[in-house]
């Protein structure tokens, strides 16, 4: 469906924009400021805005504007097919001799690659695999050759050693996170809005990412009864969210009944994050909801952590 904006100051009762609604090949907000409608028009999340005027000469009855930008110039042109076939039927109709007279004008805007959404998912599932495959094998091994019974015998602190282990897999997991990151900026041309800011941004992002797919690992590390158990039981965890949670593929493309699933998985909320950093530039705070969930996520699998890790 495209992602219709109606502009303030529109006539809301008048047939075209109700023909549109009923074609179901829109999504149709009436109820957006001019301010934001521009804003989310330039950063892609409204395909085109629409702004229907009555014609005060009454011949034809309405004026029909719509404004999309360079960079969905093919939405653009579906949505003009759209509406010329609604004039066509409502002139048919014979409500009037000419229902509406449709204007087009286009504005910049910033292209949407396919790799500026390819490349978020992508990192995510990177980290997703780090923080599981990575914690549960080096603990699990770290437990079978009793190494972490000998740390016992010092006076060195479980926690410190569990920190420790952490801050390892959180430095190498941030320095294939920049690797991916540059690489695709500079070679496939990812769009980073802001420069660095909106890679340190993505790098804090990450870091959250590994310490709840951490999580994740020391869980399975605690319920693996063997090393060669720590495989099929981690891709129980990573595969439903590597197809789920919109790596590769928007979720809006799921089943209906298959999205409520696909929205509850913590890598949707880390890609969605990722995705609203670097192309559209928002701020930690202006994804301070992704945040959140990832945090409720972190909290409820590190309580189930402490309840199956095993020291020994």
């Amino acid at each position: 469906k495209l992602d219709i904006a109606l502009a303030p100051g529109s006539d809301m009762q008048n047939p075209v924009v109700v023909a549109l609604e009923k074609t179901g090949l829109v999504r149709l907000t009436k109820n957006d400021s001019q301010k934001n409608i521009d804003s989310q028009l330039e950063k892609g999340n409204y395909d085109a805005v629409i702004k229907v005027d009555k014609n005060p000469n009454g011949v034809p009855a309405y004026f029909t504007n719509v404004t999309y930008t360079s960079a969905s110039l093919d939405k653009g042109n579906i949505l003009k097919s759209i509406l010329n076939e609604i004039s066509y039927n409502l002139n048919n109709q014979n409500l009037k001799p000419t229902v509406t007279e449709i204007r087009a004008s286009t504005v910049s805007g910033r292209l949407y690659r396919t790799i500026d959404f390819i490349l978020p998912g992508q990192l995510g599932f990177s980290l997703l695999s780090t923080g599981v495959f990575g914690t549960a094998f080096v603990f699990f091994s770290l437990r079978q050759n009793l190494v972490i019974k000998r740390f016992f015998a010092t006076p060195v602190k479980r926690s410190s050693i569990v920190i420790g282990e952490g801050i390892a897999r959180i430095g190498f997991a941030l320095l294939g996170a920049l690797f991916i990151i540059l690489i695709g900026h500079f070679f496939f041309h990812f769009t980073l809005v802001h420069g660095a800011i909106t890679v340190l941004n993505m790098l804090i992002l990450s870091t959250l990412g590994v310490l709840v797919f951490m999580g994740f690992g020391f869980v399975v590390s605690g319920i693996a009864k063997s090393e060669s158990t720590i495989p099929p039981i981690s891709n129980i965890i990573t595969l439903p969210q590597f197809l789920l949670s919109g790596t590769f593929f928007s979720i809006d493309a799921f089943p209906t009944w298959l999205q409520p699933i696909s929205r509850a998985l913590p890598l949707t909320y880390l890609n969605d994050a990722m995705r609203k950093v670097a192309f559209e530039g928002a701020g930690l705070w202006d994804v301070k909801q992704q945040i959140l969930i990832m945090v409720i996520w972190g909290i409820a699998i590190y309580a189930v952590a402490v309840k199956t890790f095993k020291w020994e």
